[in-house]
């Protein structure tokens, strides 16, 4: 659309014009008007339930012919109407297979359900035992950041200069003076920090860390640094974090900060310890903000987070085991059968996963058009075909480019493993939901992860009837 730019009268007026009349604006040309109606998008149809649904037969011979491994292994998929369920593709939907990121999926909506899309989780300082201690708790959010509260960010929304600043507020109103000793308590998480399915390669390598309730961009040294080594101990850097703003913020009220930090011996998690004054707080980005971020990203560390934050909202251990069996019971819960599956860990980066296309489709439905309102808040968090996120990248030549902007899914890789499940508006307006999942593939051969990408694309301008 092209829209006149007006530009205010005063500011065309020369020197040694004032006091004159000014003259009569010239007519805005008719092509810089703006249009009295709006196009259609050539080629596609506005989302509609009359839209008729593509034929089984159509959209397998679109399919078959794309989901081909390039070397090694091989590709199973299901494709469904979003509306109806009625299923019009299924090459082995229902075999169980290594889905590497696409588990994201499933711990989404167990984070969705369990907690709710609006929760956000506290980070706290609470008065410590001890004469002039402060207690750092962990409430589970990891997505912090180093400098003031970002509001209109997710990484970072919760700020540990401003939980320093309100600090020393409340610390000055009790007449505290001297110096300050910072203690963390990381004991909401329970049971190992990591988990024993994952891969040491994938730890050194900064695909996870050691889980912890609390955590500098979620356990990232660097937020705009994504790949790399991560803290090992990211509640004693957070810790650390917050005595260096502490000890900024204090100066000025006559407050030190002692060399160093220690982990407290007193749980408090995410509620406070009982008896304990808390002094300052700060409350992280949504939990379906959270979502869209881990959606977007693939972050592995968040991903684990929000199933641990889930197992506890059951009431259960917020441990490796406990997320697992959280993620499974909302499943259940939600109507998907999980007796065949198999859940190594919640974010998918172990290989032990298993779960089949079908399941996968079925959980985007759910979020898709399913009863529960509360999974809407992961749509956003889809990757946009050949625009956001972990699709930012794809969907450029001439066999996926129908499909850029269109195609919206979370995609899943591993060595061996191909993955992408999401939804999609097909030429007519029909939603369809769809997951394709490639095991025992040649690692490296770029066309398995071009042949999920032409299907999807394919369906985006099927007119398949």
């Amino acid at each position: 659309m092209l829209l006149a730019l007006a530009v205010p009268a005063a500011v065309m007026v020369a020197p040694g014009f004032i006091g004159q009349e000014p003259a009569a604006a010239p007519a805005t040309p008719a092509w810089q008007l703006p249009p009295a109606t709006l196009s259609a998008r050539q080629g596609l149809s506005p989302l509609t339930d009359s839209a008729p649904v593509p034929l089984p037969a159509a959209v397998s011979a679109q399919l078959d012919t794309l989901l081909k491994a390039d070397g090694d292994g091989n590709f199973t998929g299901l494709v469904q109407d979003a509306l109806t369920g009625g299923v019009l593709y299924d090459r082995g939907g229902a075999e169980n297979r290594i889905p590497a990121s696409n588990m994201k999926l499933f711990t989404a909506v167990a984070a969705l359900r369990m907690l709710g899309p609006d929760h956000r989780f506290a980070t706290r300082v609470l008065a410590g035992s001890g004469a002039n201690q402060v207690v750092l708790t962990g409430g589970g959010d990891v997505l912090l950041g180093a400098g003031e509260s970002a509001p209109d960010r997710v990484m970072g929304h919760a700020g540990l200069a401003t939980l320093a600043a309100a600090t020393v507020a409340a610390l000055q109103a009790r007449g505290t003076t001297g110096e300050l000793t910072v203690l963390v308590d990381d004991s909401l998480f329970t049971g190992p920090a990591l988990n024993p399915a994952w891969a040491d390669g994938d730890v050194a390598a900064g695909e996870v860390a050691p889980l912890y309730p609390l955590a500098l961009n979620s356990a990232r040294y660097n937020p705009a640094v994504t790949t790399g080594p991560r803290p090992q101990d990211s509640a004693v850097s957070a810790a650390e974090a917050f005595a260096g703003q502490l000890k900024a913020a204090g100066a000025a009220a006559g407050l030190t900060v002692a060399a160093g930090v220690g982990r407290s011996t007193t749980p408090g998690g995410d509620s406070g310890t009982a008896g304990s004054a808390v002094l300052a707080e700060v409350q992280s980005a949504t939990v379906g903000e959270q979502v869209g971020l881990m959606l977007q990203t693939s972050d592995n560390y968040l991903a684990e987070t929000l199933g641990r934050m889930a197992a506890a909202a059951a009431g259960e251990p917020a441990s490796n085991d406990g997320a697992r069996a959280a993620v499974r019971a909302q499943l259940t819960e939600l109507g998907i059968a999980t007796p065949a599956m198999r859940f190594a860990d919640v974010s998918g980066l172990a290989i032990g996963n298993q779960a089949s296309a079908r399941q996968l489709a079925e959980v985007v439905r759910a979020i898709t058009t399913g009863t529960d309102g509360r999974l809407r808040a992961a749509l956003e968090g889809f990757p946009v075909a050949g625009l956001s996120g972990t699709l930012d990248a794809r969907y450029t030549d001439a066999a996926t480019s129908r499909g850029a902007g269109l195609v919206r899914a979370k995609t899943g890789t591993l060595n061996t493993v191909i993955a992408l499940s999401g939804y999609v508006v097909d030429a007519d307006g029909r939603l369809l939901v769809f997951s394709f999942v490639g095991n025992g593939l040649t690692p490296g051969a770029a066309g398995n992860r071009e042949a999920v990408d032409r299907a999807a694309s394919a369906l985006a301008a099927c007119g398949c009837r």
